[in-house]
């Protein structure tokens, strides 16, 4: 059997088009090889939204602790090496997910037109291109000391177990979350070589702030979930979807101060926080439950809110090593 192409037990092979969440007009669908772009869009390459939200935790936390042990700002070769990582990891765990996910996501508008689902590439061959990304990530990993390995390497397990949470879980975004606050850990421990309170209670908050952001996410694909039997905090929380927000964006909010307040922060990073959480509050109060476009938007917008926080903490750490 060929699987992934069109068979007698397997989706049709659909047109080549970018599936409905994909920046328009990226240069993946415009210039890109047509023999690559299945596999650049298996990685989400053109959604670069995804490894900007798993790179942000580990700048946030390079900066965090550079911080702590009065360095003149986050190590910028470590920031390097958490680009490179963010972005092959990211595209590991795409992969990943996608082949887990194959059945299910053929039968969700948003998510049909996906490589696999819509039989425009060959289980195998995403598979092999799996194993290329996480050899990328390995190498970007090898890089840092040994407790930094070692905690890295943990990462693989909320990574492995999240596509099947979709299944059981009525809040999977939660699994979700100890995966993409991972980096709240390693930029901490790259630096420092061990995990201290700090550390742990900024990636308590960036988890919160992980599941607010998904769920808001979620609210595209309510409806196709539950035809599918697909589980999320959206569909969870109904018509209190909101509030919910609310209280995980407050959730993170706590957990990320109180980060700042144990690694010793000053005026600059307290800013930084406070515009982040002004960032945040403004996507609650322009949430629709029934704007699943503004959804995306509000979505993606958690980039920019993000990066505000690190240049608070880069600002911060660079003011106080100097001065």
């Amino acid at each position: 059997m060929r699987l992934g192409l069109p068979t007698t037990d397997g989706p049709p092979r659909r047109p080549d088009r970018p599936v409905a969440d994909a920046v328009r007009g990226h240069w993946v669908d415009r210039h890109a090889p047509e023999a690559l772009r299945p596999y650049l869009r298996l990685a989400r390459i053109e959604r670069p939204i995804g490894w900007w939200l798993l790179l942000l935790p580990c700048w946030w936390s390079a900066a965090l602790a550079a911080v702590a042990v009065g360095r003149p700002g986050p190590d910028p070769w470590h920031l390097v090496l958490f680009l490179i990582g963010a972005v092959a990891m990211r595209g590991a765990g795409s992969t990943y997910n996608d082949i887990a996910d194959r059945d299910l996501d053929a039968r969700v508008e948003r998510t049909r037109l996906r490589p696999l689902p819509s039989g425009r590439l060959r289980v195998r061959h995403a598979l092999a291109f799996l194993v290329l990304q996480a050899l990328v990530g390995l190498a970007v990993l090898l890089q840092f000391n040994g407790t930094a390995i070692v905690v890295g390497l943990a990462s693989l397990a909320p990574v492995a177990i999240y596509p099947f949470m979709k299944r059981v879980m009525p809040v999977p975004q939660l699994v979700l979350g100890l995966a993409f606050a991972w980096g709240a850990l390693m930029g901490w421990v790259a630096l420092t070589g061990r995990l201290d309170p700090a550390a742990l209670w900024l990636y308590a908050g960036t988890i919160a702030w992980v599941v607010g952001y998904d769920t808001i996410y979620a609210v595209q694909d309510i409806e196709d979930d539950e035809i599918a039997g697909i589980k999320s905090s959206a569909r969870f929380f109904g018509s209190r979807v909101r509030e919910a927000v609310a209280a995980c964006f407050g959730l993170a909010l706590t957990g990320i101060g109180i980060a700042l307040f144990l690694a010793g922060i000053g005026l600059l990073g307290l800013l930084g926080v406070l515009a982040f959480g002004a960032h945040l509050a403004w996507q609650v109060w322009r949430l629709d439950p029934r704007d699943g476009a503004r959804a995306l938007r509000l979505f993606r917008s958690n980039r920019d809110a993000g990066l505000i926080l690190f240049a608070g903490l880069a600002l911060d750490a660079i003011w106080q090593g100097l001065a």
